[in-house]
């Protein structure tokens, strides 16, 4: 099994260790934090690379409905697809809050396909 694969790089945020050096991080924690960094970048912000992130942000200032939350479902599925290789998404889901109507937590269960291992991640989006 070539863990290797999943790598080792900066934390997100950049963050220096007790040594006063660049904090890393490694292997299944790097991918976590990739797919954050896709989650919270929104389509034409970074300059080189314009249709690198998830569409989410597109959907704002949508109103709570169940078709704005199939296409939040969507727009997850597709943007780790196209850039997480490192990953088999096995289920995008969305979970809300009565207390919070403008908050959908969006419910990510995902396979490493170089270790089998299985994680979820819960990604909370701000509706309004």
């Amino acid at each position: 099994m070539d863990i290797d694969f999943l790598g080792v790089g900066w934390t997100n945020p950049v963050q220096l260790d007790e040594n006063g050096q660049i904090q890393m991080t490694k292997y299944e924690n790097t991918v976590r934090q990739s797919i954050l960094t896709i989650l919270s970048t929104a389509k034409g912000e970074r300059v080189m690379r314009p249709n690198f992130g998830c569409s989410i942000h597109d959907r704002v200032f949508a109103p709570n409905t169940p078709g704005t939350v199939g296409q939040i479902v969507s727009d997850v599925r597709d943007a780790l697809v196209e850039w997480e290789p490192r990953i088999d998404v096995l289920d995008v889901d969305t979970v809300g809050d009565r207390s919070q109507p403008n908050v959908i937590f969006i419910q990510i269960n995902y396979q490493i396909r170089t270790t089998n291992n299985n994680f979820n991640l819960v990604y909370p989006f701000y509706l309004q």
